[in-house]
């Protein structure tokens, strides 16, 4: 028997008085949290409960009884299926502000911080930002779809022309579709694991408008690759490589380890911080260029390099963020984990004429080792971790080469809070805090902190 305060399928008045971190409104009704997708704080709903628990509910609109504020109309035809975006019924405003709260709140929660942040770093553009996109390719029902798994499943929302993709990226697809449907090409069935094509991957370089047309499939041979080849350069001038991912693992992850171009270039060329940058399919590359270098100009700012520093750039990934300063540094030292993005690190350095970095494939404590080994102490760390932080040890590592300031990059506010209040304990303070609107309309937001030893 469901003993719980709430029913499934009852009918309540609340207003949204919040929002998570995942982006939902929520409010409560008898002292029990129901969280309801696409509100925002201020809104008053009329809303049909679809789930319970013991101590939370979730649920979704009937009605709008009084609208928020900064509620606006939202300007896509599958946003409340779609899993991209969390923010197109709020105004850009409140949702940065949002935003920035998110960061005050994580500190002061998880790493027992007061701290009064810079103001957030706005994108230039709300709309159209990503160089990146991988689209499922998946027969829903019998038809065809090509879009974007909806949130929490994977069930695809079929949607040509997505809001937050460049222009060109919609008429790509649109080409494959009836490339698809004109030879009978198979799509991948992630439960049979049958069926040809899983994926259609995109970049472009912003600044360059190169794109790159990457077909993912479940075997090693592309059929009609030159009719694909003949209906992908009509789409627009800009393609500048047409590749093929292998993928045969029975997995989710998108991308195979074996890439193969099949017109064009092997690569795509940008042009990040006056750096060059060379992108392949594998490459890591951030996918809002324009804040990317907004977020790389403000960690050089926290870093205050001079011209006889050593800077270590953890987690340097292709070596972007790193190479952007290297000419204001003695010398440049990257450490990644990943064999491939330290050689696109090595030809991006080579590529732009850069002669005082060096690169280390290992992890922070290996290659703590061995610029210990050869006397050489960092001046300035720069880091900038994936999603789950810095794990204990890279934080001990840090702190034993004892470098003047810190600089940590973050995707994620409450990892980053955590990890600061870890190197609070070993002498460390928390100087300057800025967070940046790297993806808006999503739940995301990067923050770069600005720490030194006391």
């Amino acid at each position: 028997m469901n003993n719980y305060p709430l029913k499934k399928n009852q009918d309540i008045e609340i207003e949204i008085t919040g929002i998570t971190t995942e982006g939902s409104g929520v409010g409560h009704y008898d002292g029990i949290a129901v969280f309801v997708p696409n509100t925002a704080t201020g809104d008053v709903i009329n809303c049909h409960i679809i789930k319970t628990k013991k101590n939370y509910a979730i649920g979704k609109i009937n009605h709008i009884l009084r609208a928020a504020e900064s509620r606006i109309i939202p300007d896509c035809d599958v946003y409340s299926r779609c899993g991209g975006c969390v923010f197109r019924h709020i105004n850009y405003t409140a949702e940065c502000e949002m935003k920035k709260q998110r960061v005050v709140d994580a500190f002061a929660r998880l790493g027992h911080i007061e701290i009064s942040p810079e103001e957030i770093i706005k994108s230039g553009r709300e709309n159209r930002y990503r160089n990146k996109a991988q689209y499922p390719v998946r027969l829903e029902n019998g038809k065809l779809s090509i879009g974007f798994f909806a949130q929490n499943s994977h069930r695809v929302i079929d949607c040509g022309d997505c809001m937050l993709q460049p222009k060109e990226f919609g008429k790509i697809v649109s080409a494959f579709r009836k490339w698809i449907e004109k030879n009978n090409i198979s799509v991948y069935n992630e439960e049979t694991h049958k069926g040809l094509l899983r994926h259609i991957y995109i970049r472009k370089a912003f600044e360059t408008n190169q794109i790159m047309v990457c077909a993912v499939i479940n075997g090693h041979n592309l059929p009609k690759k030159d009719d694909l080849i003949v209906s992908l350069l009509k789409c627009t001038d800009n393609i500048a490589s047409i590749t093929v991912n292998e993928n045969t693992n029975d997995n989710n992850v998108i991308l195979g380890k074996k890439c193969y171009t099949i017109w064009g270039s092997d690569f795509i060329e940008d042009i990040l911080c006056g750096v060059k940058v060379r992108i392949s399919p594998l490459s890591f590359y951030q996918i809002n260029r324009d804040q990317a270098e907004k977020l790389y100009y403000k960690a050089a700012e926290y870093a205050e390099l001079t011209e006889n520093d050593t800077l270590l750039d953890l987690y340097c990934g292709a070596g972007t963020i790193g190479l952007s300063m290297a000419k204001k540094v003695k010398n440049l030292i990257g450490v990644e984990i990943i064999p491939e993005a330290i050689e696109d690190a090595k030809i991006n350095a080579e590529i732009n004429g850069i002669n005082n970095a060096e690169f280390i494939c290992g992890d922070a404590p290996e290659a703590a080792k061995i610029l210990a080994e050869r006397g050489i102490r960092p001046d300035v760390i720069i880091v900038d971790p994936p999603r789950k932080g810095c794990a204990a040890d890279l934080l001990d590592t840090i702190d034993n080469m004892n470098p003047k300031r810190l600089v940590y990059i973050s995707c994620d506010p409450a990892t980053l809070a955590r990890d600061c209040a870890i190197l609070k304990e070993k002498g460390y303070e928390v100087q300057k805090v800025t967070p940046v609107d790297m993806f808006p309309k999503t739940s995301h937001v990067e923050t770069v902190v600005k720490l030194s030893k006391r």
